[in-house]
This record gives structure tokens, sequence and C-alpha cells, in this order.
């Protein structure tokens, strides 16, 4: 033991008297040796941890599950993936959307799908996104607009009553606003020196006339005659009815007041004047208006006034008065947008017999509308009738005049309306919620077979409520999808498909035809004499230039002509109906320069020549002919509509030429006279 040991282990002994012996404490170079060890396992962790992360970082080893090498990295698949409802979302490999927890597919590429104008839902993702479909139906429809207007009074049945002279008013019988008064009944009496004066130069000029002789000259006589009538005409300029002027004559007696009557019947809205007020000649004293007859005045969107005509049935609900309804129907439509509000004035007439509309209420009407093409409707009460132009209440069985405004009463055809009952037109319809606007562009998805959605851009008509009125784009019976819209757009638009913000080329590939010109029904007619002759001619001359095309030349300036000149020819040729001769105009326009085109621009210009030639052949063939015709149709050809006529059944492709002479297939086979036989084989 050292020296430096002994103390320790001396007090380790005297503090273990009486007790068991306690083993002696560690040495310092053992707690060295711990520390060590430690040290050592900690450094190496440290190490392996940065090992890994560098291995990561190089790619030696991937991070999802630890395994190692440069070869098992490159088995892993690193294809980008995305989330169908949010886009945003890419990643290499596989995994879950972290905002709504669905599964990630493939972010395919406009090179690597072939489905140009679609995109598949697997089931999976179908019910994750919640997409639902609905079927294209047809059916007769009906839309409402309602809008709130406000009663107001018929201005065609409004008076004005003026003072005539000047004078004083000495007394006034409507003394108050809101009294009904009668055509011809008293409303005022007016003191008028200038009055008194007209009437004593009247009486003067009678008398003076009635005292000449017979021996007066004749020019004197007649300046007189003039003189008398003058004044006559001057009584009544200041307001004197023929009933005061008798009494005047009758009497000889001048007054110096004037009676005023009453020109209409109705209620008096305004009183403007009061007894002893000093009043000039044309001055207001009274306003009448009649209201058995009253307006309702609405403010319609342009797009909603155009879908009402004169005479039709409005519902209205006043609100003074609830639960009570007044049919009146539309007097009048304004032929002006108000540049302000950007609404158009419709004004709807009712019959207030009983007084019950009042001026001024407030009403909610209600405008029943049959969707479908324009045309004649029909409503049961204007069939066959006749109607006032001015006051669409007014409906008589026979011809007459209006009692109101005495207008002559006009047949209800002259606004659409049928005289016998008509079929409610039906109209093509989808859900609400199945179109996708934006801008200009409408488009639906249409689930052509399960899971493949395509793109569908349609022409709208009106938008009701809850359902869209299709005019093109859609038929009967399709699928359309009317929930998940976005979520199949926003695949369209990954991608780089056809979407709803770029639809078009959708629209492009849409007017493209890409089927052979179809016929109800083919039965060719004889063309007789010079006229059928010509005919023949024309197709000959097609049929040149049809193989010259196939064999990849130009037409000639020969062939070109002569297929010019006929087609020009038959446009005047008054055998053939209106519609016909201006396809033959079409054609020679078509085919005038035809033989200075290279040859793409030739084929081109041969497109619209073989669909009239394709459709002519169809129904007229020159009474000499004896050889059928043959239909033929590439689906290849570029834009569609790849329709042409031969005369014998070898085909040959005009279209293409010697890169694919014999693309297309048979579509009908065509009989020289009579109705046709059809077959068609296709011919690759």
């Amino acid at each position: 033991m050292t020296s430096s040991e002994q103390p320790e282990q001396a007090v380790v002994q005297s503090g273990s008297s009486d007790r068991t012996p306690q083993p002696a404490v560690r040495p310092r170079r053992w707690w060295l040796q711990k520390l060590v060890s430690a040290a050592v396992v900690v450094g190496v962790g440290l190490t392996l941890i940065v090992a890994v992360g560098v291995a990561q970082r190089l790619g030696w080893i991937l991070s999802g599950d630890g395994t190692s090498g440069s070869g098992s990295s490159g088995s892993q698949d690193q294809t980008t993936h995305t989330c169908p409802m949010h886009p945003q979302i890419r990643q290499p490999g596989p995994g879950r959307c972290p905002i709504c927890g669905m599964e990630l597919v493939p972010a395919s590429s406009g090179a690597a799908d072939l489905d140009e104008y679609a995109v598949h839902i697997e089931p999976a993702q179908r019910r994750l996104a919640n997409i639902q479909t609905d079927t294209v139906r047809r059916a007769a429809l009906s839309d409402t607009i309602r809008t709130v207007g406000a009663i107001a009074i018929d201005e065609s049945r409004m008076a004005t009553i003026p003072s005539y002279i000047d004078g004083r008013i000495e007394r006034l019988f409507a003394d108050y606003t809101g009294v009904d008064v009668k055509a011809g009944d008293h409303l005022a009496v007016v003191y008028s020196p200038e009055l008194y004066a007209a009437q004593v130069e009247y009486i003067e000029s009678r008398g003076s006339l009635t005292k000449l002789t017979a021996g007066t000259l004749p020019v004197v006589r007649q300046t007189q005659e003039k003189l008398v009538a003058s004044s006559r005409q001057k009584l009544v300029e200041l307001g004197m009815t023929e009933e005061q002027l008798e009494t005047l004559e009758g009497s000889g007696e001048p007054q110096s007041r004037l009676t005023i009557y009453s020109t209409i019947g109705g209620t008096v809205t305004e009183k403007l004047a009061v007894e002893g007020k000093y009043v000039k000649a044309g001055e207001p004293i009274y306003r009448i208006a009649n209201l058995s007859t009253v307006w309702l005045m609405l403010e319609l969107y342009p797009e909603d006034a155009a879908r009402i005509r004169f005479g039709q049935r409005v519902e209205a609900e006043v609100q003074s008065l609830p639960g009570s309804r007044f049919d009146g129907r539309v007097a009048f439509i304004d032929r002006v947008v108000d540049p302000q509000k950007r609404t158009v004035g419709v004004r709807v007439e009712f019959l207030n017999e009983d007084r019950t509309l009042r001026p001024g209420d407030y009403a909610q009407a209600t405008i029943f509308l049959a969707i479908g093409e324009e045309g004649d409707v029909y409503d049961a009460d204007l069939a066959g009738r006749w109607i006032s132009p001015m006051h669409p209440q007014i409906i008589r069985d026979e011809p007459g005049d209006c009692p109101i405004c005495g207008m002559d009463l006009v047949p209800t055809s002259r606004y659409g309306y049928s005289t016998t009952p008509v079929e409610q037109p039906t109209s093509l319809f989808i859900p609400r919620s199945s179109l996708l606007l934006a801008g200009s562009s409408s488009v639906v998805y249409v689930e052509t077979e399960p899971g493949r959605f395509e793109i569908r851009p349609v022409t709208t008509g009106p938008i009701l409520r809850d359902r869209v009125v299709i005019l093109g784009g859609l038929q009967e019976g399709e699928t359309v999808a009317t929930a998940g819209n976005f979520l199949i757009d926003s695949q369209m638009q990954l991608a780089g498909k056809p979407s709803l913000i770029d639809p078009s080329k959708a629209i492009a590939r849409q007017n493209e035809r890409k089927v052979p010109l179809e016929f109800d029904t083919i039965e060719v007619a004889a063309v007789a004499g010079e006229s059928g002759a010509t005919l023949e001619q024309l197709y000959s001359a097609y049929f040149e230039v049809q193989k010259a095309l196939a064999a990849d030349n130009r037409p000639t300036t020969q062939t070109a002509m002569s297929l010019h000149e006929a087609a020009e020819t038959l446009s005047h040729d008054e055998a053939f109906p209106t519609g016909v001769r201006q396809q033959f105009e079409s054609m020679a326009n078509e085919t005038e320069h035809l033989h200075h085109m290279d040859l793409a621009a030739a084929r081109e210009a041969f497109k619209p020549v073989s669909h009239i030639v394709v459709t002519l052949a169809a129904r007229y063939r020159g009474d000499g002919a004896t050889q059928r015709f043959t239909h033929f149709f590439c689906p290849m050809v570029k834009s569609g509509g790849g329709d042409w006529l031969q005369a014998d059944g070898e085909l040959l492709n005009p279209y293409w030429g010697s890169a694919m002479l014999h693309c297309g297939e048979k579509a009908h086979e065509f009989p020289v006279i009579g109705k046709a036989n059809e077959s068609g084989e296709r011919h690759e």
C-alpha cells in the first residue's frame, strides 16, 4: 500500500467499528475507464448517424425504408404522384395526400396519355371524390320570371282640365282630390271679359248678316258670312261647347262666365287651383284619371324581356291584398335598354273596374314562360280571337273597335298566338350543376364509358333555376357528371388536355364530322332534257378531278373549267329547286380557281365540292344515266368530312393519294333511278 492510500484506509477502518466490514472505495482509475468507455459509445453513434445522412444525400440508401446501395435505388418508383382532389400536391412515389388523405395517383402527361380529350377515374378515386352523374333528358320545360313592380295610372286614360281663357275662377265644383266625376260634369266656372267680348262680336256679326237684303252684293255677303264663321270658331277655341253656343244663339245674350266640363270620367288625382285664383289660358285646373284600368310597371333584364310577348298573361299579388291574385296581360315591352339600370321596362295592364288596385302600391308579378324553340304558342284565351293593340285586356271573338281607345281590333295571330292547340316544344336539358362556366366557355364532362370522362363544349339556352337548356353539343341519353366536375377538369389541366380554361381544341374537334354523310331516304329522280345532260357532264368532270387528286396530280385546266362551267350553268336552271341552285352556285365558286391551286389546296377545296356532289347524287341523275355511283368516306381526313363519290367500286382516296390510297369505307351505293338498296363495306 502506498503512503497516499493509507489515510483513506485508516478512515474507513475507524468508521467501521462494531459493524460488518464494507468494501473499499473504488480507485479513481476505475472511474476514468468508465468515462472513456461511455465516450467511445457516444462517438460511434454520432459517427453512424452522420454516415447515414451522407449516404442518403449521395443516394446510396433511401430515406423511406433504409435500404442501401445504388442498385436498389434505381428499382424504386420515382414517378411523380399527385392528389386527384388537390393537384398542387406533387411528390415522387406513391403515398397519401396530406390535405384530404386520398391515395396519390401518377400525374399523367399529355405525351403518355393517348386519350387526348378525356381522363380515366378509378372506382376508388371516384368514391372518394364523390363524382356523381345524371342523364341528359328531353322534355317540355316551363320557367317563371318573378319580379316586383309598382301599380301606376294608365297614362292613356288620363286628362288635364285646363282653363281655355284668361280669367278668374269663381267656382270649383270638384273641390277636393279623389272625388269621382263623370264625363260632362261641371268642374269650374271662370269669369272672363275676353269671353264676353268675343260673344258680343259673334252676336253682332250674326245680326249684321241677317240684315243684309237680297240686293246686297255677293262679295259683301260672303265677307259677312266668313266673319260670322270666324267669330263662332273663336268661341269654340275659348272653350265653349256646342250646347253653350246654341244657348247663346237662341238667347242673344252674351255671358261673361264660362262653365268648364269634364272631358272624361274618372277620379280627380290633382286639384291645381282654388276659387278666386286668376289663371292664364292653358293653365291646368284639374288632373283626372280613369282607374278602370291600371298598369303594373316592371323592370326586367334584357334576356328575360326578350322571352315575353305582347298579350302574355301575368299573375300579380298586391302587397296590400295578400292572398288575392290578379290576372293581367303584357301591354308594352320597351324597345330601349335603360343605359343606367341596364333593364327593359315592361308594362302590364290590369282591369280595375272595382278600383281594388291602387296606383303606387307594390305587387309581386309572376310571368310564366314556355321553354323551347321560337314559334307560335297556344293560349286558350287568345286562340283565334281579336285583341286591342293598345289595351290587351280587350279580347273579342269578332273584329271591331276597342271600347277604350277606338282602335281597330287585330287578330291575335299577329303576335304569334296559334289559332289551334299546338304541342309544347321539348328541350334538351341537363342539371344546372353539370355545367362549368368560365367567361364565354361552357363545358360538361360526359361519361362515355365507365370511368372515362370526356370534355364536351356545349351551346346553352336559357339557364333555369336547377336546369340548363342545351342547344348543341349533347345527345339525349348521354351521361354527364353532376358532382366532382372541377376535380375532373383539374386532371385534364394537369395532363395538358383541353379544359375549362382553354377548351379550344375540344371545340375544334366538335366541329369535325368523323362519320359519312347520312340521308333519311335515298331516292334518285330523273332529270330530263338538256338539264339532265348537263348534270351528267358535271358528274363526269368531278370524277376526272377525283382521279387526278388520287394520283397525286393537280386537276387540269380543262377538267376544272368543265366542272366550273357545268355548275355555273345549272345554278341558273329553273328545273331545279332554289336550294339546289344555290348548291350549284356554291360549287361554281369553289371550282373557279381549282386549276391554279397546289395539290394540298386543291384537296381542301375538293372537300366542300364533294359534299355537294354526294348530296346531289342521292337525289338527281340525268334521264340517260346508266352507271351507279358509290359514296366513300375516309375518317382519317383532317378536320373531318372526308366524303367523295366514285363511278366505280375501286376505292381511290383523293384526300391522301399514294400516302393512303385505299384508306376509307364504302358508305352508300346510289341507284341510277329510284330508291337505294343500301350496303356498305370497309376498305383499308
